[in-house]
């Protein structure tokens, strides 16, 4: 991130002194090295309503004035200024005033009678500050709206694949690292022979594993403790009355950007059911 010297030429400028002959000094001398946006007033009264309305990038700034000093502008500016960055540097002819001065907000001084090459130094250094400021914010404002874009964009991702995901199987499910489960969409623990406290009753007066072929159920375990994907593994139970339930179930597990196991997803559907509507 850079500024260049078309767009510190280019930056807007007002001169705000009650003397005609230092306007003119200040505007010749800006003009000369190339600056072409510089406006000016003698009226600080004016000041905070032509920088609410032009936005300046750098306000020279007189201190001592009729009227309204240069104090009492800087604490008009600071009280309208939305990005809270005062644009200012002062001029004075008081040593003694330009630490108040910077204590007060300005950025920096320039002293009178003016050196003409330390005047036109500082105002390129101010600029090109400020400049600088102005892109970052700019920046972080894009990478803000950036950053919400694209958490929108995921978010809405995120609910087509569930709703694609629950049409295209009969459960959808996530379990944590401890294999608990955190999202259970369908009688998934049913279903993987599994009861957690947190998402269903415990049942004490029933056998959890009666109807079920072990083996199978066995074999599905062993996978997810292997931390390993499973596609289309089948397996069935034999219910109370003799009739067969056949399940189809897949899973993967997941992992973060770090590669740390952080749990598995899967989809299931009943084949039975799947038959019996055929």
């Amino acid at each position: 991130m850079m500024v260049t010297a078309a767009e510190i030429l280019n930056a807007s400028i007002l001169i705000v002194d009650d003397q005609e002959a230092n306007v003119s000094l200040l505007e010749q001398l800006l003009h000369e090295a190339g600056y072409t946006r510089v406006t000016s007033t003698m009226n600080p009264s004016e000041v905070c309503a032509l920088h609410r309305k032009n936005c300046y990038d750098l306000i020279l700034l007189d201190l001592q004035m009729p009227g309204m000093d240069g104090f009492q502008v800087m604490a008009g500016l600071q009280a309208n200024d939305a990005d809270g960055y005062l644009p200012v540097i002062v001029l004075t002819a008081q040593p003694g005033h330009k630490l108040h001065a910077l204590q007060a907000g300005a950025k920096d001084f320039i002293s009178k009678p003016f050196d003409l090459i330390e005047v036109k130094t500082r105002i390129h250094n101010m600029l090109e500050v400020r400049l600088l400021y102005k892109k970052l914010e700019n920046y972080n404002k894009e990478l803000e709206e950036t950053v919400q874009e694209r958490t929108a964009e995921l978010r809405e991702s995120e609910a087509r694949y569930r709703s694609l995901t629950e049409l295209a199987s009969d459960w959808y499910w996530e379990q944590d690292e401890n294999m608990n489960f955190t999202k259970v969409s369908g009688p998934v623990l049913e279903m993987l022979g599994i009861r957690v406290d947190a998402l269903v009753e415990r049942d004490t007066g029933s056998n959890q594993t009666d109807g079920w072929n072990e083996t199978e159920r066995a074999a599905l375990q062993a996978s997810i403790l292997a931390r390993q994907p499973f596609l289309d593994f089948v397996f069935s139970r034999v219910n109370a009355d003799g009739s067969q339930q056949k399940f189809q179930v897949s899973g993967e597990p997941m992992f973060n950007h770090s590669c740390r196991f952080i749990g598995y997803r899967g989809i299931g559907v009943e084949l039975t059911s799947k038959a019996q509507r055929r």
